[in-house]
């Protein structure tokens, strides 16, 4: 799948190890690389001066060899409404160990299904990854949705000399829920509004006293390009966690029942009592990889993303992983701590 590909990539193009991917995709409906995966791959290879070979739409097997890492702006663009995030997955840990600092200039979608929303990137990866001791910015200049995508987001980051560890098992309580309900395009404010009300409702059956504000808002015209909606709510709690639900709208799909699809999720996140939520989870496990001493995370179950980016990370890096069933108060809490040895990756450059 395009996560292994991005996994081996990034830690590739990091520990200067040649790689060769075999059978990409190949059970899907259409094998082989789609271009969000192509992008990524040729953003890869230019900013380690590397080689890529198989590097074409429907290829099932590529070789990367990597060069060195330089910053500078570096420019990836899917042609479609490949998610944006995904993009800034397999760069953002290359970049770090960068000799100067990068922007990355990625286009594609920047709401788009089978992927995190760049709103969740920005509420609730950012926040959270930034315990690792590194900072970026990451400007929205144009919103994009399926099919035609369009959006850009430009990301700027400096290099580190090592990344921190980071220990996540303290959840806290629930402080406060926020999010934002969206429209862009042909789509009525109204759309948005009963999004929200919905969602609202549904989290008052769970989680009576406290406030929750998730503002509806229209995409400015020449902020977006084609039409779309959707919502994304957060969780804050005491001890700094943020966990998220998140929902698209489309065509024939009821207002209230993204509301509620969101709803939903980020209620299932809260009740396993883990520090992140399902998306977050696979997310942190290459940094994890990377740094300096012990990481501990308390987490729900464990995701079929995050089982895969584990294994590939301890295949390709010396670091070393355990996942234990954290040993709760309430048995019914499906909830386990993943913590990890990093293999204390010091770039080289500083």
């Amino acid at each position: 799948g395009g996560q292994i590909l991005r996994v081996s990539t990034a830690l590739s193009c990091l520990l200067g190890l040649p790689l060769r991917v075999r059978r990409i995709r190949a059970g899907r409906s259409q094998p082989g690389l789609r271009p969000q995966h192509l992008s990524g791959l040729e953003m890869i290879r230019d900013l380690c001066d590397g080689k890529l070979n198989g590097g074409e739409i429907g290829s099932t097997e590529i070789t990367f060899t990597p060069g060195k890492i330089k910053g500078g702006t570096h420019i990836a663009d899917t042609k479609t409404a490949g998610s944006v995030c995904l993009l800034m997955q397999v760069a953002m840990p290359c970049v770090l160990f960068a000799a100067s600092p990068s922007e990355l200039h990625l286009k594609g979608g920047t709401n788009a299904e089978m992927a995190p929303q760049i709103d969740y990137t920005i509420m609730v990866f950012k926040p959270i990854v930034e315990k690792f001791n590194f900072t970026f910015n990451c400007d929205i200049k144009r919103r994009g949705y399926y099919p035609q995508g369009g959006g850009e987001v430009v990301v700027q980051m400096s290099p580190v000399k090592e990344l921190s560890p980071i220990n996540l098992t303290e959840r806290g309580t629930v402080t406060k829920i926020y999010g934002r309900a969206f429209v862009a395009g042909a789509l009525p404010i109204k759309l948005a509004k009963d999004m929200s009300a919905a969602a609202v409702r549904c989290i008052r059956r769970e989680i009576r006293d406290l406030y929750i504000n998730i503002q509806p808002v229209r995409e400015p015209d020449d902020q977006a390009v084609g039409t779309g909606s959707g919502i994304i709510i957060v969780a804050e709690t005491s001890t700094g966690c943020l966990l998220a639900g998140s929902s698209l709208g489309k065509r024939g799909k009821n207002a209230d029942k993204v509301g509620i699809e969101a709803a939903e999720k980020l209620l299932q996140n809260l009740k396993h009592g883990g520090t992140v939520d399902d998306s977050l989870q696979d997310q942190l496990i290459i940094f994890m990889a990377l740094a300096k001493g012990v990481s501990r995370v308390k987490s729900g179950p464990i995701t079929l993303h995050t089982q895969t980016a584990i294994h590939f990370a301890e295949q390709l890096t010396k670091a070393k992983f355990t996942v234990t069933k954290s040993e709760e108060e309430d048995p019914s809490n499906d909830t386990y701590i993943i913590e990890c040895q990093g293999m204390g990756m010091i770039n080289p450059n500083l």
